[in-house]
């Protein structure tokens, strides 16, 4: 039996007039992804300064916002400033040293590795193995030689990176100032007070969860980032290494910490992998701090701060950093668990809505079975 289905021309053009808005609206979102991301942490950063900016504000003259605005990323600028001119050269500093000794290393591993270089020997792969020798340290050689080439090859990709940021700077800024004068303007379009009373507690959930979870988070990176460099200057009165590794260890700790779930075991091996550099046994009394401080962290430290933590399940919380790490990069990692926050209280609000709009249409139903039942009543009699 054959089934034929009819459709005209019109549902035919509109169909396919939907399908292709949706295609260009995913490339077009595809297109602005730098855009967007730009975007997005900038408004974050404006939550998370929201709170800082409002209370200074209330100690300036006139309560202006704008003053308080202005201290606020006076103090972001400068620990920005901080980190390039403080935190920066000892890394290169270091890279340029562990380059250099590349060569030694492995003049250093060819005497100790006997074991190997019998089994080298018994195959005779004297010519072989002298040749990836001589290859990686002629490679690490011109390396270091042509570390300004190098370098400059990278303007671009750091011009970039720095109109980015300051880029984000900006739209905070202006997101910090026009914020509450943005929102004014939005609940005054609503006509149904109630809805509007709604929607606006609603958004004030988001904000709360959001902004809850920003704060505790920076701080809970703050303090592990602040131990851990202090950790490191305590190494360097006991081992062969340089102090002055104390500020990329906060740096690299406390970006990488923002990062939920890994970010703080990443930035534990990138500083221990450092240290061990310059001496094997400075990295392992490290390693060995950060797994004690974790736990510490783990267990006591961050669910007193995040007293007030978002509540997703540990499959949610992986499911969406992976998804921002992998979509959206370093950035989308640190928003992800906020960003799934919002949809979850977006979530609830539609199944409540939809619970008590089901209650009333039974209640509803019900009411009119009985006004129904009560009028056969009447008819009978």
């Amino acid at each position: 039996m054959k089934v034929r289905i009819e459709i005209d021309t019109k549902t035919f053009v509109r169909f396919w007039l939907v399908v292709i808005a949706f295609a260009f609206a995913i490339l077009a979102i595809y297109s602005a992804l730098s855009a967007l991301v730009i975007i997005g942490a900038a408004f974050f950063l404006a939550l998370a300064l929201n709170r800082p900016v409002s209370w200074l504000a209330g100690y300036m003259p006139g309560k202006s916002r704008i003053g308080g605005t202005a201290i606020a990323f006076l103090l972001v600028v400068a620990v920005l400033a901080a980190v390039i001119f403080l935190v920066i050269p000892p890394i290169m500093q270091q890279t340029a040293k562990f380059i250099e000794s590349v060569p030694a290393l492995i003049d250093t591993a060819a005497l100790q590795w006997k074991g190997v270089d019998d089994l080298i020997t018994q195959y005779q792969l004297q010519e072989q193995v002298l040749s990836v020798q001589e290859t990686i340290k002629n490679n690490a050689t011109d390396w270091a030689a042509n570390v300004g080439n190098n370098l400059l090859s990278g303007v671009g990709s750091l011009l970039s990176t720095i109109a980015a940021t300051f880029l984000v700077l900006v739209l905070s800024f202006l997101m910090l100032i026009e914020g509450p004068m943005w929102m004014s303007r939005v609940w005054s379009l609503y006509g149904n007070k109630k809805r509007m009373e709604e929607h606006r507690n609603l958004v004030h959930r988001m904000y709360q969860m959001v902004t809850g979870y920003v704060t505790g988070q920076l701080t809970v990176s703050f303090i592990g980032a602040s131990l851990a460099g202090l950790a490191v200057f305590v190494i360097s009165l006991f081992f062969d290494i340089p102090s002055n590794l104390a500020l990329p260890t906060v740096a690299i700790t406390f970006t990488l910490s923002l990062i939920p779930m890994f970010g703080a075991t990443i930035s534990g091996v990138l500083i221990a992998l450092l240290l061990a550099f310059n001496d094997l046994t400075a990295g392992i009394v490290f390693g060995l701090y950060f797994i004690v401080y974790q736990q510490i962290e783990n267990n006591f430290i961050s669910p007193v701060i995040q007293a007030r933590k978002v509540e997703l399940s540990a499959l949610a919380v992986l499911a969406s950093v992976t998804i921002g790490l992998y979509v959206f990069g370093l950035a989308g990692g640190i928003i992800s668990i906020p960003v799934a926050a919002c949809i979850r209280v977006l979530a609830e609000d539609y199944i409540e809505r939809s619970r008590k709009k089901r209650d009333h249409e039974h209640k509803s139903k019900h009411f009119k079975k009985i006004v129904g039942k009560l009028h056969e009543q009447k008819a009978t009699e």
